[in-house]
């Protein structure tokens, strides 16, 4: 018989609901029955006692909250009568935590199929970029995918066109407002056909659009041409076609500063184009078509080849958390983690502001006490700036993580942490920097699922695990992204969006070790070149992290 509810780490004091629990239930817990004096829905938090103003609220082992009103023993916790708190840290008490690293016997000599760089790295895909150094050619880059994608055979999207002309000969025949409404138009889709690619080792071209390189502050442009240098040199990235205007803060010379400092012997084809040299739109157009054209040619020469795992770079990340999230999707990603690290690959634990309450915890995994303060450092000062502009981490919690059973930052943070597994923290990056050591790195960005997606990718991640327990269908340009649902309702709602169910943990099914597992399983598949469902929906977002304040 499934659990009703479950503890998810001994020194919790309250319990997570694993079914819609109506008021008048009883329910067997430690030896007692406590009695639910509300509904309380699955995902969300029941008092297992009496609490009342001041008590502390644990999950995950760590302070998730402080009781601001009276709550009854089999009381339902909310925003009302729970508020954020978390326990303070000190980096300068940093105490290196052992690890046990997990057995990693069984996958030692698995392989995958990448593309092998000449700077060591591998890839698990094969893009030609196009990017804008500044917002004022984005025109130039939307004509240029018009110009290229479909006749090179990378359109991905399913047209709705043939809808829309159902609907207009329904009212050309003169039905009704509410016949058109109750119209099905299922049979009227086109669905997109498969890849007819003239090129067919490259898996696309990409376009990166954006509204910076000019304006605002010229540290702006200077981390956006960190960000586009970071995709440049990716290892996924066989080359790419950069528009420049010429007078925008984001100069070429900053582009190409900031490519020598991730790959000093850059080696890949590479075109930049300056409108203002060059004159006018067509002579410009024309000219990016035929370098791309020909760069694509080159692209094309490589082939996909064995590699270790040990040459995977994984991010970690969540959007659309739940309340199963964290005791479901992100620890089982966290055992990839820990099963990836100890293979000696690298991974990426990002979004700073989901890492509240947890601090202490990754000083103390952090291999030596200047990670452990830079961590620190990033953090506080991150925490400072929100607090300036009257916001801080507490404010973090979307109202659909609120809905779904996420009712603090810190809550919310106790269970994205555990992505990052239990390995130790070999080095803290700052936004866009580059890693460049095997192990688990701690990346500064915000909370923000696309903003941190997008800055993991730039930062060397070839394949990006996503968990989610509200479903959201983000990709990325370059990168596979792999989206896990922490509950099976999820997976079967939205399966056109959702690769690996983990509702399998909730359910009973499996472990989360088991569940880890097999997510590694399919990873090595997405690495080798099979399809993950962001990209055949051609789904490719892409937003740079101005540093201001998000969360």
């Amino acid at each position: 018989m499934k659990h009703q509810v479950a503890r998810i780490h001994p020194a919790d004091n309250v319990l997570v609901a694993l079914a819609d629990l109506p008021p008048g239930t009883p329910v067997p817990w430690d030896g007692t029955t406590i009695t639910t004096t509300a509904r309380i829905p699955a995902k969300h938090k029941l008092a297992p006692r009496d609490f009342e103003p001041g008590d502390l609220i644990t999950m995950y082992g760590v302070l998730v909250g402080k009781v601001r009103q009276s709550i009854p023993a089999g009381g339902l916790l909310t925003t009302s009568n729970i508020q954020h708190a978390t326990d303070s840290y000190d980096e300068h008490q940093h105490e290196k935590a052992p690890w046990s690293a997990p057995d990693v016997s069984r996958w030692q000599d698995r392989t995958f199929l990448g593309y092998h760089r000449s700077d060591g790295r591998v890839g698990t895909a094969n893009y030609w970029l196009v990017i804008p150094l500044v917002f004022c050619e984005n025109r130039n880059i939307q004509v240029l995918e018009e110009a290229l994608v479909n006749d090179l055979g990378y359109a991905r999207r399913k047209s709705y066109q043939p809808q829309t002309q159902a609907l207009i000969s329904l009212m050309q025949a003169g039905k009704s407002v509410e016949e058109i409404l109750q119209t099905d138009l299922h049979s009227a889709e086109n669905a997109p056909q498969g890849p007819n690619r003239l090129f067919p080792n490259v898996d696309g071209i990409r376009f990166l659009s954006h509204e910076g390189g000019c304006g605002g502050i010229r540290q702006d442009a200077q981390t956006l041409c960190g960000l586009l240098a970071g995709y440049i040199t990716h290892p996924n990235v066989a080359g790419a076609t950069v528009l420049s205007l010429g007078c925008q803060n984001a100069q070429v010379s900053m582009l190409q500063d900031e490519i020598n400092k991730r790959s000093p012997n850059f080696d890949k084809p590479l075109f930049i184009l300056e409108q203002q040299k060059i004159g006018t739109e067509e002579a410009m157009i024309s000219k990016a078509l035929r370098q791309t054209f020909a760069g694509l040619m080159q692209a094309n020469q490589v082939r996909r080849q064995p590699a270790p795992l040990s040459k995977l770079n994984i991010g970690l990340e969540c959007g659309g958390s739940d309340g199963f999230s964290g005791i479901s999707a992100n620890p089982a990603v966290g055992h990839v983690s820990d099963m990836l690290v100890a293979l000696g690959g690298s991974v990426i634990l990002a979004e700073f502001p989901e890492l509240c309450g947890v601090e202490q915890e990754l000083v103390d995994r952090s291999v030596d006490t200047e990670t452990a303060e830079r961590f620190s450092h990033l953090m506080k000062a991150y925490g400072d700036s929100a607090i300036a502009v009257g916001s801080g981490f507490d404010m973090n919690p979307s109202p659909g993580n609120i809905r779904d059973g996420l009712i603090t930052d810190a809550m919310k943070s106790a269970g994205a942490a555990r992505k990052g597994g239990s390995s130790p923290v070999v080095a803290v990056l700052d936004y866009p920097e580059l890693v460049t050591r095997p192990g688990l790195n701690l990346l500064c960005t915000p909370g923000n699922d696309v903003e941190s997606t997008t800055a993991e990718v730039g930062s060397g991640a070839t394949v990006v695990l996503f968990t989610t327990g509200l479903g959201t269908p983000t990709g990325n340009p370059i990168a596979p992204v792999v989206k896990i649902a922490s509950n099976t309702a999820l997976a079967n709602r939205m399966p056109d969006i959702i690769d690996v169910n983990t509702g399998t943990v909730i359910d009973g099914e499996e472990t989360i070790e088991q569940a880890g597992e097999r997510i590694l399983d399919y990873v090595v598949r997405v690495a080798s070149g099979e399809e993950v469902a962001a990209v055949r929906h051609g789904q490719a977002d892409f937003i740079p992290w101005k540093r201001g304040v998000s969360l």
